[in-house]
């Protein structure tokens, strides 16, 4: 029988830890950091459950992890010893998929789906999953699947939905296509909606159906238009020399949300220093627009690889928080210290 009070102290130490551990991480790398800490967390749950004794947190048993591999290794511990947890699997899904492990990341959101067969959620990661592990990136017979049990457990599941648009879309079925996104049409506004409509007549023009009658409440409201200056600390650029391969990406995320961009672009180093726009246009989701938020934030990369995911090696901007709409041009500097 689990101990709570006990339960309660030992996170609360791990708290105390992770707090001292994590310090110098959250100004440069708060998604990492935040990453590190959830892990560790739920791995110091999972393993006293297992072991149910305060010997199971001993520096021998439990040893808080230095980086994100050594957190993603300790959560796997756990869950070989007990399997049966679907939010480990999710958690380390998600670790996985932050690190690029992608055929990693489907395999472990495959376990959360198997658990929890009627969990919206757990079955729309693991579609997603599937599609990004699979070498032409397209959603396969056993994704639609779950992604139709999702919105049969949840029918305004908007990501389930969504996905299963786009599965039709790619298997050549418009008209089905359309008629899944048009639902969505009508928990969406501004220029979210207008985007979403946009693609709902695309594939009924596939399809050779007329287009949607114009929405009455169109909106014409900001679109939440961004102007990002980036540079190079002066400090940063005087220590390194930069591939001419190298890019840098300009993202813009909901604070304390998902890791997945609301809005991204790409530029060559040799373009440094420059001013992005971002705008609506540049979502890598049509059903989250910057347009529909009130807050962001902002970072920017140097990828050496030219990877869109965070690799090993790349340098960030600090992160700059952003109330929307935003008149002036927000400055970011990579590799300030």
């Amino acid at each position: 029988m689990v101990n709570i009070g006990f339960l309660a102290v030992a996170l609360a130490l791990a708290l105390a830890v992770l707090a001292v551990l994590l310090r110098p991480l959250w100004r440069e790398a708060r998604g990492v950091g935040l990453a590190i800490g959830a892990l560790v967390l739920v791995s110091t749950g999972l393993l006293y459950r297992i072991v149910g004794t305060p010997d199971a947190l001993n520096p021998a048993a439990l040893r808080a992890p230095e980086t994100i591999g050594e957190a993603i290794a300790q959560l796997e511990r756990s869950l070989a010893r007990d399997p049966g947890q679907k939010e480990g699997w999710m958690l380390l899904g998600m670790a996985y998929q932050r690190q690029g492990e992608l055929a990693k990341s489907r395999d472990a959101y495959a376990r959360a789906a198997r658990l929890a067969p009627a969990d919206p959620d757990a079955l729309t990661e693991a579609a997603q999953s599937r599609a990004l592990a699979a070498p032409d990136r397209r959603f396969d017979a056993e994704a639609v699947a779950m992604l139709q049990a999702a919105l049969k457990a949840s029918p305004d599941h908007q990501r389930a939905r969504w996905f299963l648009g786009v599965a039709q879309r790619q298997a050549g079925d418009n008209a089905a296509a359309a008629a899944t996104w048009e639902p969505l049409l009508g928990a969406l506004q501004g220029g979210t909606a207008d985007t979403l409509r946009s693609e709902v007549n695309a594939a009924r023009a596939a399809a050779g159906l007329a287009p949607l009658a114009p929405s009455a409440s169109a909106a014409t409201a900001d679109t939440g238009a961004l102007q990002v200056k980036v540079a190079l600390d002066p400090g940063f650029a005087a220590r390194v020399r930069l591939d001419g391969n190298a890019h840098v990406f300009v993202i813009a995320r909901q604070p304390g949300g998902p890791p997945m961009p609301v809005a991204v672009e790409r530029h060559g180093v040799a373009d440094l220093p420059f001013t992005a726009t971002l705008d609506d246009a540049d979502s890598p989701m049509p059903t989250l627009k910057l347009s529909q938020l009130r807050e962001v934030e902002l970072v920017a990369r140097l990828s050496a690889s030219g990877n869109a995911m965070k690799q090993d090696g790349d340098v960030e901007s600090a992160p700059v928080s952003v109330v929307l709409p935003a008149k002036d041009p927000v400055t970011l500097r990579i590799g300030a210290p």
